[in-house]
């Protein structure tokens, strides 16, 4: 079946279509996720919870761009929405600015797996994990991190500047992060991701 078919009949709500478009796209929305949640089991409901609004809201898709980016944007605003539901994003938001906070330019081997900085990333605190994702994978500005989370853009920045620094951290403590003549840049490594 197409992704076209698959969509179609998904609006219909046919149960066929449905899990074949769920089963094409949850592998990669799993991941996204993954990236936001605690755990595997609080990834997989938001997982659920996304796709669930994926099949509520899909006649709001227009073909006018990329389906997989729009599952993505939905599932995207699904985890925030979930960790903003739980009180959990705002118990980590330090609202002190951290303008003075200087990343080194260490880099790491193009043979990173991804894995591993995504287990990196998974560490960090859950206020700085959540503006890492918005900022540095999915392409959210400071200023609509700041509109999504309901924090002021100077915290979205000094959040982004911790997680970054508290990244490099854990990669060169990992021996994931080095100097070397053949490398590539923090920033290449997490759009991997």
């Amino acid at each position: 079946m197409t992704e076209e078919q698959m969509l179609a009949g998904s609006k219909l709500n046919h149960a066929v279509a449905q899990e074949l478009l769920y089963n094409k796209f949850s592998p990669k929305m799993l991941g996204v996720c993954y990236r936001f949640a605690k755990n595997r089991q609080d990834a997989e409901d938001m997982l659920q919870e996304g796709f669930m609004k994926v099949f509520a809201q899909l006649h709001q898709f227009r073909n006018e761009g990329n389906l997989g980016g729009w599952i993505r944007q939905v599932i995207v605003h699904t985890c925030i929405n979930n960790l903003k539901k739980n009180k959990k994003f705002a118990e980590t938001i330090d609202i002190i600015h951290a303008e003075n906070i200087h990343t080194t330019a260490d880099y790491i081997p193009s043979i990173i797996q991804a894995k591993q900085v995504v287990e990196c990333i998974r560490m960090l605190p859950l206020g700085y994990r959540t503006v890492l994702n918005l900022f540095a994978i999915e392409g959210y500005s400071h200023k609509e991190i700041a509109i999504l989370l309901e924090i002021e853009e100077g915290t979205s920045r000094s959040q982004y500047a911790r997680a970054k620094k508290m990244l490099e951290e854990l990669l060169i403590k990992r021996d994931i992060l080095f100097k070397q003549k053949r490398k590539i840049s923090l920033r290449s490594a997490i759009s991997l991701l």
